[in-house]
């Protein structure tokens, strides 16, 4: 067996689980990428096939380097990486690249890489608030010492995604909220907090109205809530992408028509990306979406499991805000396919075409097997956990503190 095989550590049911999503990209993402070939590459439609292969590769890579650094490390990281992002997202909002009439990404110069900024952020914030919470257990029920210091870079980091990209932004503050919930933040800070930020976004809203130039995607987004909620009264050109979408997954079947012989990948948007969910449902049937949600809920329940034998707090907390928002996001773009769910534009991760956002998704779940990887360790060797935190969410208390 080669060396770095033996390296490989971790929870084995994640490693199948990211292993067997990335087969269904690369089948989803070769099929549904036919008419763009034709497009922009001359009908070369093995260039997005290698590419996305390539990218995939160097994720799996990332993933496998991420999970051989100690988990305790990340806890110094997103000191600086949460001070750095702040400013990445205002650069962002400013003079970003625009997307669906967003500023949504920034270009490395030189190597004219793109990458979403809110990718970055999401990772550091999760890190922040887990290591903030873990070393403020004592404090979490007292306003000042313990809920502003977790609930202003959350606000900060909201409200610098939140112009470009709502969805995004509303599952950053979903996830940490459950990161705060867990972490034992008083009830009545959070429940205050709902009620400010749905307070919040009517204000927001209202604004947008007289001033269209604060939210310019605010007609946008009411748009598709209307048109989700009133969908006999919407025209077709509102509702194109969810009725293509729906044709896809009524002609799939219960078994699918067979890998590549999808029509609507034809017809929709972003068959590659937003709609791929639609596209494998048409090309695999119930049967195999069904199979990919399955996936999905095997690695939120292996996440919890690796939450749960943790034995530090920060470990635990990182664990489930990382996984959590993958998993929701997975849920969310699979809900918009099926149209339960108004249009967001969120991705299926590890199985849409994309770049930095796979690879930053790899780095997530590296990160997620690192804390694993350290409990297996443990466990073997038998010897204590170092952890950032005395005992707070059922951790024992012979452990060490970290600083």
């Amino acid at each position: 067996m080669p060396h770095f095989l033996r390296e490989i550590k971790g929870d084995k049911v994640i490693w199948i689980v990211v292993v067997i999503l990335c087969i269904f990209s690369i089948l989803a993402v070769y099929s549904s990428t036919g008419t763009l070939a034709y497009k922009k590459q001359h009908g070369n439609t093995e260039y997005y096939l290698v590419k996305h292969f390539l990218i995939l590769c160097f994720g799996l890579i990332l993933m496998y380097i991420t999970h051989l650094i100690k988990y305790t490390y990340y806890s110094r990281i997103s000191q600086i990486g949460l001070f750095l992002t702040l400013p990445l997202l205002l650069v962002t909002l400013v003079s970003g690249t625009n997307l669906n009439e967003a500023p949504r990404w920034l270009t490395v110069p030189l190597v004219n890489l793109t990458f979403q900024s809110s990718d970055i952020a999401k990772l550091f914030l999760f890190m922040y608030l887990a290591r903030i919470l873990s070393k403020k257990q004592e404090m979490v029920q007292d306003f000042r010492k313990g809920f502003l210091p977790v609930i202003i870079p959350v606000i900060l980091v909201t409200l610098l995604i939140l112009p470009a990209n709502f969805s995004t932004a509303a599952i950053l503050f979903v996830t940490s909220l459950i990161i705060m919930f867990i972490g034992r933040i008083s009830m009545k800070y959070m429940v205050s907090l709902i009620a400010l930020g749905f307070i919040g976004i009517i204000i927001i809203f209202s604004l947008s109205k007289s001033f269209p130039k604060l939210l310019p995607r605010t007609p946008t987004w009411i748009a598709r809530i209307d048109n989700f909620i009133n969908k006999d009264k919407a025209d077709t050109d509102a509702t194109y992408q969810i009725d293509q979408a729906k044709i896809a997954i009524v002609s799939g079947g219960i078994l699918g028509k067979s890998p590549g012989k999808s029509t609507q990948r034809n017809f929709l948007p972003h068959p590659y990306s937003d709609f791929i969910f639609a596209i494998i449902i048409e090309e695999y049937g119930l049967a195999g979406g069904g199979f990919l949600l399955f996936l999905y809920l095997i690695l939120f329940f292996r996440v919890i499991r690796v939450a749960s034998r943790s034995e530090g707090n920060f470990g635990s907390l990182l664990v489930v805000g990382i996984g959590f928002s993958l998993v929701f996001q997975a849920l969310i773009n699979m809900a918009v396919a099926v149209d339960l769910f108004p249009v967001t534009g969120q991705t299926l991760p590890l199985v849409s075409m994309g770049g930095t956002s796979i690879w930053f998704t790899s780095i997530s779940l590296g990160i997620i097997l690192s804390v694993s990887r350290r409990t297996e360790m443990e466990t073997k060797d038998g010897t204590e956990v170092e952890v950032l935190q005395e005992p707070g969410l059922g951790i024992n208390p012979q452990t060490a503190m970290v600083p």
